[in-house]
């Protein structure tokens, strides 16, 4: 299953992490805006190739580091078919790099309409007999909170298509407790009964790692709720957000992981986009930055985690 090759490339890297590519024009030296407004003009073409260079220096300095990417599709959507345009670039680039890419999309909807969704950014749509992958991405994250409705049209392209999924368990955002840690009649949490149905769906979908082609998104700010869902979810591979500027450190992700350092891989964003600005160094220098990122949070991790088997 598609998240035996995730699995497979942590370990080949020792680095359980994903380098989320959210990009703002203010994160994108001016060097690469300017460069591309010259080309394409100040507008949504312009921002949207602006976007496309940044992502390529991120990819190809973190690709022999970084197991994998995700974007999140909103920030390629906010500039019109131009960024749709990019975000498929940026997908097909990742994985000429050898790059798991998951697209962080958080797709909801129930029938052929879910259909619709997995096809575009997992499977094929088929054109007068021709099949023909428009994005093409890894994995996806959905919004399970429809039920098995929303979900079911995903299964059988994970199963055909080698293709993943992480369904929103326990977010990382400050209110999610509002609805997700409510107790349900049968003493439950909300977010406790969506894991479990994680493992359910899962079923359909296992792979030779043992585990399942549904994950779970699970936040680093949690770690008590990621340590109880780790042992109560065994075969749901967990996608962590909140680590770095969300204020989710190595120590709180620690518990996502199994005996042999795998079940989870971390995500950080802006930590890494950002790393430049942070770091004070030269614009032309970003993509280093971004590797100085990387490296120190893989090193982190890892000395919580131990060797990942």
């Amino acid at each position: 299953m598609s998240f035996d090759r995730l699995i497979e490339n942590i370990k080949a890297k020792q680095n359980p992490t994903v380098a989320g590519l959210d990009p703002k024009l203010d994160y994108i030296p001016e060097y690469i805006r300017q460069a591309a407004y010259e080309k394409y003009g100040k507008g949504l073409e312009g921002a949207a190739e602006a976007l496309f260079e940044f992502n390529k220096g991120l990819i190809d300095a973190l690709c022999d580091i970084v197991p994998a990417v995700k974007p999140q599709a909103a920030y390629y959507e906010m500039y019109g078919w131009y960024g749709v345009r990019t975000l498929e670039k940026t997908i097909a680039y990742a994985k000429e790099k050898g790059m798991f890419v998951i697209t962080d999309g958080k797709r909801n909807d129930i029938g052929t309409t879910m259909q619709a969704y997995a096809k575009a950014h997992l499977g094929t749509t088929d054109i007068e007999g021709e099949s023909v992958s428009a994005f093409g991405a890894d994995a996806l994250t959905v919004n399970g909170y429809l039920g098995t409705d929303g979900i079911k049209p995903l299964l059988d392209i994970c199963k055909n298509d080698d293709k993943g999924i992480f369904v929103l368990v326990k977010t990382s955002n400050p209110s999610s407790g509002e609805l997700q840690d409510r107790t349900l009649s049968d003493g439950e949490t909300v977010y406790r009964a969506m894991g479990n149905m994680c493992e359910s769906w899962g079923s359909e979908v296992m792979g030779e790692s043992g585990y399942s082609g549904v994950g779970a998104v699970v936040g680093a700010t949690y770690s008590e709720q990621l340590g109880e869902l780790r042992a109560a979810l065994p075969h749901t591979f967990f996608l962590v957000p909140g680590y770095g500027a969300q204020g989710g450190g190595a120590k709180d992700i620690a518990p996502a992981f199994d005996e042999n350092g795998i079940g989870a891989v971390i995500n950080s964003s802006r930590g890494i986009m950002c790393a430049w600005q942070k770091e004070g160094c030269a614009p032309e220098e970003y993509a280093q930055a971004a590797t100085r990122e990387a490296v120190r949070m893989r090193d982190e991790i890892v000395s919580y985690i131990g060797k990942i088997r």
